[in-house]
């Protein structure tokens, strides 16, 4: 064990001002938590910043902030969403995820075990991804100025020069394949955050989605027209999302629509519907009828899509509509979601 680890009290001891300020104390926490939970071969180089070498092909960015409440929660917390979110932005452009940068940002009295148990659960998520966190920041504030620990992300990933996914190379016709069951993360949290108990535990489905989308890539090339990931405002908003990006309408049926029956029930008690509830293991694909079949037998070998289905069609429709055939032999429009449903789910 380092001189560092045991100045730290990982047991006992909590974040103080001092372990943002630059000093003795921040140097402690960085290399005695941080270092240890994420440890690579850029951070141990103890510079502002990490070079890395540029693979072939185009570069994909994206960045992200995660505030969930409550920090832990059943499948997962702050720390392994914040990789598999960010993990995931970058793998709906079909590219392969490389590296991260956190930033985290605590609350004078947050706990070293509570730090510890986030940290590990990102640097086991980004070895289980294959990536690395290769460079980050941390700031404390006082208390009473955050709810616990805020993260920000920032991660980047290579794709290939010969994909392009894009919404507006839907056509008619194409099939939206979605590639689980809806609802699981939201409902995992809203379960906690109300100390709800159902017969079956809800476990969030919080996961990196990049070798699903690599055996999805391989199977459909380019009859894959896009890739989203439905988190914050669900199917619903991903659906009105790409239907207003592709100036097509979308026909989407019910009883092909998978949700797990404690997901479903939890809904019904708590006034949701699945369909605008948060995702963050899930995607839905748009690809071209040629392909189908070939990348929803891909979804379904791959243990992240073997509850895989085929949900519906694109249509031409100027209004740009999202319909769903519903099981009672009926129909009604999926909208967008109005105010706020579950607030800080990610």
């Amino acid at each position: 064990m380092s001189m560092h680890q045991r100045r730290l009290d990982l047991k006992n001891g909590c974040v103080d001002l001092s372990h943002g300020a630059g000093g003795r104390a921040m140097a402690q926490l960085i290399a005695g938590l941080f270092h240890e939970a994420f440890g690579n071969e850029w951070l141990a180089r103890g510079n502002d910043q990490s070079a890395f070498d540029v693979a072939a092909g185009r570069m994909v960015m994206t960045t992200d902030g995660y505030v969930v409440s409550p920090l832990f929660f059943p499948g997962g917390n702050i720390g392994s969403l914040a990789v598999h979110g960010t993990v995931n932005d970058i793998a709906m452009a079909g590219a392969k995820p490389l590296y991260l940068s956190a930033s985290f940002i605590i609350e004078e009295g947050f706990r070293f075990d509570d730090l510890k148990r986030i940290a590990d659960a990102m640097g086991e998520a980004a070895r289980e991804a294959g990536i690395a966190i290769i460079t980050g920041d941390t700031k404390v504030v006082e208390r009473g100025k955050a709810d616990g620990v805020f993260i920000s992300t920032a991660g980047v990933g290579v794709l290939p020069d010969s994909l392009d996914l894009s919404a507006d190379k839907a056509r008619p016709g194409d099939r939206v394949l979605l590639s689980g069951s809806l609802g699981d993360h939201g409902v995992a949290i809203m379960s906690k955050r109300q100390n709800l108990t159902f017969d079956t535990e809800i476990v969030s489905d919080s996961a990196s989605l990049h070798g699903l989308v690599a055996a999805m890539v391989a199977a459909g090339g380019q009859g894959i027209r896009l890739m989203r990931d439905p988190t914050r405002g669900g199917l619903a908003a991903t659906m009105n999302e790409i239907a207003q990006q592709s100036n097509l309408g979308f026909r989407l049926q019910e009883e092909a629509i998978p949700v797990k029956p404690a997901v479903a029930a939890a809904c019904e008690l708590l006034g949701l519907d699945p369909l605008h509830v948060a995702n963050e293991g899930k995607l839905v694909a748009v690809v071209a009828p040629d392909v189908t079949d070939a990348v929803l037998a891909a979804m379904k070998a791959h243990p992240l899509g073997r509850d895989a289905a085929d949900i519906g069609e694109a249509v031409a429709d100027d209004h740009r509509f999202v319909q769903m055939a519903t099981s009672f032999g009926g129909g009604r429009i999926v909208d967008w979601l109005s105010g706020e449903q579950l607030p800080r789910i990610c």
